[in-house]
């Protein structure tokens, strides 16, 4: 069951912290000052991540030459689920978690009476919604008529899901389907902010807290007692979690990778007709492709030398660029200063910040498609 961290049933969801610490403007792993519940834009974008990877393998999984029914049923399941979701983060409380007006994702106060409160601070955790994001082939739901019939029956009845189940006939006459939270125009809105220098795009990757906050930072007072984000780049300055583990303005690998992948899993969908202004304001437009290409490099900057050995990853630790016992040693920091790149906290973090690997890796592969070789 996927309702375990959804207490009133509405489809929106709170798991807690979720890991991204104090990136809240509360303690999200305790009750609310304000009393209520708190409903999140990052826990439900998870769900509806969730919901559409495990939609994907089970339709795979369905037919191979035959029919499995215990798959198909599994897909219907989480194709019920992604509906559900999608209808509530858009819908729930007359607006869900979208702001029309700001163009962007908002964690909710759900008070035990009256309307919801949006928390207005543009963090990670508007973004990702973004996420949610999967391509299905037609020719991998064609022999499902079961699922078929439900999956017809939801475009038919769910008047909302035909801007987040979209379809798409190839030149070769196959069909394919876009299953996304965000929607191809919302997308484009959160685009705005997320490609924005002065607010998560930074000269080695995405800010998990736009530096908007850095001068306008978000707060609010409940019972005599201000709680305030603020734009925080390096290590924490807030008692939250402790110091060295901060969501409020470092890059963090594991949420840099799966944006990426969405760029690149709505570009596998609208390819070169859907492009960006990348940088926000520099009037240049990008495909999906190109940018995340270059979110890919901004990443990999972070540990190549420059022309004096130096690696932003390492600050200015004169070891790291002139010792010959050192200069050649990279760490793999758990994340990067949101302006500079120095790495902060553990300094061997290879489960995620290896990922810079891969990323490298991705470069060279479309570098050499590129020159034809």
């Amino acid at each position: 069951c996927v309702n375990r961290k959804d207490e009133r049933g509405f489809g929106v969801f709170s798991g807690g912290f979720l890991g991204l610490d104090n990136i809240g403007i509360f303690d999200r792993g305790a009750p609310l000052p304000t009393g209520g519940s708190l409903q999140q834009a990052d826990a439900t974008a998870w769900m509806a991540f969730y919901c559409v990877q495990m939609l994907r393998m089970a339709v795979e999984l369905a037919y191979d030459g035959q029919l499995h029914p215990a798959y198909q049923d599994m897909a219907s399941k989480f194709l019920t689920h992604f509906v559900q979701i999608v209808e509530a983060v858009h819908t729930h409380g007359g607006t869900g978690l979208w702001n029309e007006v700001d163009g962007f994702y908002y964690d909710h106060i759900l008070p035990e009476h009256g309307a919801p409160i949006p928390l207005k601070s543009r963090s990670l955790v508007g973004l990702m919604p973004l996420i949610a994001v999967k391509v299905i082939e037609e020719s991998h739901i064609q022999h499902l008529p079961e699922f078929k019939e439900r999956f017809e029956w939801y475009r038919t009845h769910y008047k909302l899901m035909n801007k987040h189940i979209t379809e798409h006939t190839n030149p070769d006459g196959s069909k394919q389907w876009l299953f996304a939270l965000a929607s191809r125009e919302r997308l484009l809105k959160v685009l705005r902010y997320l490609l924005d220098e002065k607010e998560f795009l930074a000269p080695h990757g995405i800010r998990s807290l736009s530096r908007y906050h850095l001068e306008h930072p978000f707060s609010m007072t409940v019972s005599g007692h201000t709680y305030e984000v603020r734009y925080d780049p390096g290590d924490s300055t807030t008692s939250m979690f402790g110091g060295n583990s901060n969501w409020r303005g470092p890059i963090w690998f594991p949420i840099n990778h799966l944006l990426i992948e969405a760029l690149e899993g709505y570009y596998d969908y609208f390819g070169d007709s859907l492009v960006a202004e990348y940088p926000t304001g520099s009037g240049k437009q990008y495909t999906l492709q190109e940018i995340a290409n270059d979110l890919k490099r901004r990443h990999a900057s972070l540990v190549r030398p420059d022309a004096k050995g130096r690696r932003p990853c390492h600050g200015t630790d004169e070891r790291y660029a002139t010792d010959p016992a050192w200069k050649d040693l990279v760490l793999f920091y758990e994340f990067f200063h949101g302006d500079t790149g120095r790495g902060h906290g553990a300094s061997h973090q290879t489960g995620w910040t290896a990922l810079v690997g891969r990323h490298i890796e991705d470069l060279a592969l479309w570098d050499a498609k590129k020159n034809g070789s």
